[in-house]
């Protein structure tokens, strides 16, 4: 059972402007929504288990391994190894991640940290130029800006720790090994941005000749694209593991790519990597457990934040999608991505007040400063902050099983298509995730997104991220699955999906459908998608939020567990997102 998202879904491309949102670059062109009428929206039924994703092959793959009795692990593994092939411009073993486990079997919640690092040779001024200010370039379009790649590692220890037993990994490698060996048709959203991406893949001999024509032109729709180098070095994990990819010949090409482009990898670098099994954050909101990302993902934290502060307003009472209703929602994200800002970082080197910012009595202090019928400004909610600096091009996948398990993993190259270098003779197309980083306090990075002392960059640290998979449960079983890419605007979206879903009792494919807005504290301004009404919008200017069109790409593939079964939501944001179910 399957539902695939066409092109009927989407409408003409755009290019994004603007600070919070994508970087300003061709090939971060994206396709403007129009959302359904949500009466016409339905999730797509399966009885014993789910796999949503943004790329249909992909879900096709790690619903087979459902089907032949693998747990949503198991699925989930096979999904991430053939997105590296399938969806290159944000699947991928170049970057990282977090995935969040329910294990129904052993009773736990875990959060698996694949997040990148910053090689040993990362200094907290690397992103400075001559003149001691923030040089994006640096960050964005170099080599410096690779991080060490941690899905590798990440997915292996997911399936040796959590795993059903009934799967090897290279049993789970061998779907995407065959894809990357004999190619596959390009369509959907990967043939909406191979084109734009071209520019970014001349610049390396080696990225340009696997995605171009052999007239030099872009790869586009209905061109099979074959990744033999790929092929070779997915094989090469299948039969030696992680160790493969972070050792040995692999891992010396990995390293000699970045050096020869100007970056700090070294071998040392590749092999010292190691993912961290990390206690998810918890919270509560009306009755369900919210069980989500910890540090270094912001997204755990604000995301429950933000939750505890809404807990205290009846929203149902409130109209979906109403000025009243979304105003309260602005108010309590400015406030919680206020926090992230000031606060957050990777936990190995800062020490943030997560126990705090989590409480219930924290939130009603804050709720207090949120006046009914105005906004509040930016600088009213920390007036001793200067404008205080995370990638767009990110995916999520949701997973469930018949036994109760469930998986929600986000993973990213940051930039669409990372920094656009394939490491030579590997296949592998790296990242540009540094710029996650702050480069320097107060300064703010691709996405607008501002930050201090907590995020800068140093060795082996992990850059703070919005990635925000996240498990909400009911008596201890999971009821939804949600996580988005969008850089700073993840948190936001997935909160609209859990305040729909929990809020407004909305079925899930509708909860998903539905318009979306974002404010993340600075720039103090609300980006919007198409959808809302004018008199609503009018409503919200006249409270005093400065509302700006658009917010910037998201997709919350996100499944529903009923008694009834499982009932997944594929974006219709993205072309050819899908749900396939058994």
């Amino acid at each position: 059972m399957s539902f695939v998202l066409t092109r009927r879904n989407v409408v003409a491309a755009i290019t994004l402007l603007g600070i919070g949102l994508l970087p300003v670059r061709a090939q971060d062109a994206r396709r403007i929504y129009e959302p359904p009428a949500l009466d016409t929206v339905h999730a797509i039924a399966a009885e014993h288990g789910m796999v949503v994703a943004q790329e249909r092959i992909s879900a096709q793959i790690g619903a087979d391994i459902l089907r032949r009795g693998g747990n949503a692990v198991d699925a989930a593994v096979a999904t991430g190894f053939a997105m590296a092939v399938t969806y290159p411009r944000a699947g991928n073993i170049g970057g990282g991640g977090f995935m969040v486990i329910h294990s129904a079997d052993r009773k736990e919640d875990i959060a698996i940290d694949y997040r990148e690092t910053a090689p040993s040779a990362t200094t907290s001024d690397i992103f400075l130029g001559a003149d001691g200010k923030p040089d994006i370039t640096k960050s964005r379009d170099s080599a410096l800006g690779i991080g060490v790649p941690g899905t590798v590692a990440g997915l292996a220890l997911a399936l040796e720790k959590y795993g059903s037993g009934q799967f090897t990994l290279a049993q789970l490698l061998g779907p995407a090994i065959a894809l990357a060996r004999d190619g596959f048709v390009i369509s959907d959203d990967i043939a909406d941005t191979m084109p734009g991406a071209h520019k970014r893949f001349a610049r390396w001999p080696a990225s340009a000749k696997i995605f171009s024509r052999t007239d030099g032109t872009p790869l586009q729709e209905n061109d099979r694209l074959v990744q033999g180098d790929l092929a070779e070095t997915l094989s090469t994990i299948a039969a030696q593991g992680p160790r493969g990819f972070y050792e040995g010949p692999v891992a010396e090409k990995l390293a000699k790519a970045v050096t020869d482009a100007g970056g700090i990898m070294t071998p040392e670098d590749l092999r010292s990597y190691k993912p961290v099994i990390r206690e998810p954050v918890r919270g509560s909101y009306r009755g369900f457990d919210i069980v989500s990302m910890p540090q270094p993902s912001s997204g755990g934290v604000v995301l429950v934040e933000t939750l505890n502060i809404l807990e205290g307003f009846q929203l149902s009472d409130l109209k979906q999608g109403s000025p009243a209703s979304l105003h309260l929602l602005i108010e309590a994200m400015k406030r919680a991505y206020a926090d992230r800002a000031r606060y957050l970082g990777d936990p190995a080197f800062v020490k943030a007040p997560i126990d705090t910012l989590v409480a219930k009595d924290y939130a009603a202090k804050l709720r207090a400063g949120i006046k009914a019928d105005s906004a509040t400004s930016a600088s009213e909610i920390v007036a001793s902050a200067t404008p205080p600096r995370e990638g767009s091009n990110t995916t999520h996948f949701s997973v469930v099983d018949s036994r109760g398990n469930a998986v929600s993993n986000t993973y990213t190259l940051n930039f669409s298509y990372g920094v656009g270098l394939v490491a030579d003779g590997t296949g592998v197309l790296l990242n540009n995730e540094l710029d996650d980083f702050t480069a320097a306090p107060g300064a703010a990075n691709a996405y607008g997104l501002v930050g201090y002392e907590a995020n800068l960059p140093g060795p082996g640290k992990r850059p703070l991220s919005s990635m925000s998979p996240t498990i909400v449960l009911k008596d201890g079983k999971p009821v939804l699955v949600t996580g988005s890419p969008g850089g700073s605007r993840i948190i936001s979206t997935v909160l609209q999906v859990i305040v729909n879903v929990l809020d407004y009792h909305m079925d899930v494919a509708a909860a998903v459908a539905a318009p979306r807005l974002h404010h993340q504290w600075l720039p103090d301004e609300v980006r919007v998608e198409r959808g809302f009404s004018d008199d609503v919008l009018l409503a919200l200017k006249a409270m005093g939020h400065l509302v700006v069109e658009p917010m910037g790409q998201t997709s919350a593939n996100s499944i529903a567990v009923t008694p009834s079964g499982s009932f997944g939501a594929p974006d219709p944001r993205t072309r050819g997102a899908a749900a396939e179910g058994q």
